[in-house]
């Protein structure tokens, strides 16, 4: 496929025709390929872009909502693994140019250059045509993670924190978190973490990052004391 074609193929998936089509293309230059011409700076704006259309978005469909409430909404939907995952949806990965060492080593699947090329892609889209493109991109692909948004925004580890506190009086500790096991090639690890709150059974959890298994350890012993996390 031609370099224009490719270009067309992508400005279908984000739904813009770019008068600027270089700026598309700087979007998508990782550092590692090109660390004067990379997607950095644009990786900058995005994330302003995203969190200004986010917030927007929240302050509108949750009109109840204090601030706190949104504030836990809107870090759930701007975090690095919520704008990879968008960037997956939109098919990005195939068209951001890596280094051959990093695309080696499974660039195009690591959350951190996805959510980067994603962000920046979102400045190109309000660079080229102002933020009507920019909002579109966001609400195509934000639109499920949005819809999974629940009243109650407390994660596992919030919900254990919450719970130990409220039994402090009776001996109840700060969940205390270990790294037990790390596993796996540097572009897929996967995390073994255990999580203990004073004399009750410790409880283990799995993940692709220590966060996502800090996470299931939480909730695997939220779910053997019978507390739910919303």
């Amino acid at each position: 496929m031609t370099d224009n074609a490719r270009l067309r193929e992508l400005e279908e998936r984000l739904g813009h025709t770019f008068t600027d089509s270089a700026v598309l293309e700087r979007a998508l230059m990782h550092a590692s390929a090109n660390s004067e011409r990379s997607n950095e700076r644009l990786e900058f704006f995005g994330d302003r872009v995203l969190g200004l259309v986010i917030a927007e978005k929240l302050y509108r469909d949750y009109p109840s909502d204090p601030e706190g409430m949104l504030a836990l909404k809107f870090n759930a939907m701007a975090r690095r693994d919520t704008c990879a995952a968008a960037a997956e949806a939109a098919g990005l990965s195939e068209y951001i140019v890596l280094a051959s060492s990093e695309a080696a080593s499974g660039g195009r699947r690591k959350a951190a250059i996805l959510a980067g090329a994603c962000e920046a892609v979102i400045a190109a889209l309000y660079f080229d045509g102002g933020i009507p493109p920019a909002r579109a991109f966001i609400e195509r692909y934000w639109a499920r993670p949005l819809n999974s948004l629940c009243a109650d925004m407390r994660d596992p580890k919030t919900a254990l924190q919450e719970w130990a506190q409220a039994r402090a009086r009776a001996g109840r500790a700060t969940p205390v978190y270990q790294l037990v096991k790390r596993e796996g090639p540097d572009h897929a690890p996967r995390f073994t973490v255990e999580v203990r709150v004073a004399d009750e059974q410790p409880e283990g959890g799995t993940g692709s990052s220590k966060r996502e298994a800090e996470q299931a350890a939480a909730a695997a012993l939220l779910a053997r004391l019978g507390v739910s996390a919303s």
